[in-house]
């Protein structure tokens, strides 16, 4: 797998790709030659609170596994409900 892998999600970020997302990111992180996980907002309409959890956790297992993890293209109520929730103090946000 390479350095770098980015993750895209749908444009509804909900506790109906809870599975999915957790999954995706259990197997990305088991691999040690990731470095870099980028996930990309740009078609994210809609995120709820379950989703602020995925990312939560994902931002614990990426530090533990030493995976910088950076928040993409971000736009509209999506990007104004992550700066809500703080979200640029567990990711970069670009």
């Amino acid at each position: 797998m390479a350095e770098n892998t980015t993750i895209r999600l749908a444009n509804r970020f909900d506790f109906s790709q809870h599975k999915s997302f957790s999954s995706q990111c259990e197997q990305l992180l088991a691999d040690s030659s990731l470095k870099q996980l980028d996930i990309d907002f740009s078609q994210v309409q809609y995120l709820d609170s379950s989703a602020l959890g995925m990312l939560v956790l994902l931002a614990k297992k990426a530090s533990n596994q030493g995976v910088t993890v950076t928040l993409r293209g971000a736009q509209g109520t999506a990007k104004d409900i992550l700066e809500m929730a703080n979200m640029h103090k567990l990711f970069a946000i670009g």
